[in-house]
């Protein structure tokens, strides 16, 4: 495309944005002391919780500012997964938030809907076959797309079964061993979830252990957790911007995720 042209179909997308005629949804939940926090078993070290402490607010310590110090996970509430969070990606080139060319953080997306049968069960995981399906009415899965897993568990969060932790561990919905390696097949740019992790919450019982994140990262990829508000996106059509902070060899961070889709 030209330069004429390329100003042309942006100044169209920022036409459309001021007149609403394209959307812009907000896929982040709100960051704080009660974000739920995913939970290791006890002999690995945790995350902890988000939790601040007031510098100054408009006092003796800074009449005229207002401003915090932080503490978080990288992986806490609505966040962003590098390649390197997983040993089987550290190893790859430009792994981490500082390396990952800005480009990668705008891409389209494909939704798939499981609401339905995540409310159903738990432990529903999605299969290469509930793709393909989806498929035959959507379209084939473009490279380079999004593909993030509508489970409406975002509407958990607040309560004991956003995390649904049991005696055997945590039981929410997410991706199967087969369904990760048909995405890397299609090419996806990432994967993503609206629980606390990508993975599903009995996948320490797969083989591997925690596919989305063992096998996706291997390849280079991503991934979106805790996400919400899947319900207002199409199944295709939307762009995705996903902006986590650059931090240095950052294997992650709390993201802002934004969708641009028609109104």
């Amino acid at each position: 495309m030209s330069t004429s042209n390329s100003s042309q179909a942006l100044a169209q997308v920022l036409s459309n944005l001021a007149d609403e005629s394209i959307k812009v949804v907000d896929l982040t939940n709100p960051l704080g002391e009660d974000t739920p926090v995913i939970a290791l078993p006890p002999e690995f070290a945790q995350s902890p919780p988000f939790s601040r402490e007031v510098i100054s607010k408009y006092d003796e310590k800074g009449p005229a500012w207002y401003w915090n110090t932080i503490t978080v996970g990288e992986h806490t509430g609505t966040h962003f997964d590098t390649p390197s969070h997983w040993v089987t990606g550290k190893d790859l080139p430009n792994n981490t938030l500082d390396k990952i060319p800005a480009q990668k953080h705008v891409a389209p997306v494909c939704v798939i809907d499981t609401s339905k049968e995540s409310a159903a069960d738990a432990d529903f995981l999605l299969t290469p076959e509930y793709i393909e399906n989806w498929e035959q009415t959507h379209g084939r899965i473009p490279a380079g797309s999004w593909v993030l897993m509508r489970t409406d568990w975002s509407k958990h969060i607040g309560g004991e079964t956003f995390l649904n932790l049991k005696e055997d561990g945590s039981h929410c919905p997410g991706p199967s061993v087969e369904c990760i390696n048909f995405l890397i097949e299609r090419d996806v740019i990432g994967f993503g979830a609206e629980t606390v992790g990508t993975d599903a919450g009995q996948a320490h019982l797969f083989e591997p252990m925690f596919p989305c994140h063992n096998l996706i990262h291997g390849a280079g990829k991503f991934g979106l957790a805790s996400l919400c508000n899947l319900d207002q996106l199409p199944p295709t059509g939307a762009m995705l911007i996903t902006a986590p902070m650059k931090i240095v060899d950052g294997s992650g961070s709390p993201v802002r995720v934004f969708a641009l889709t028609p109104a």
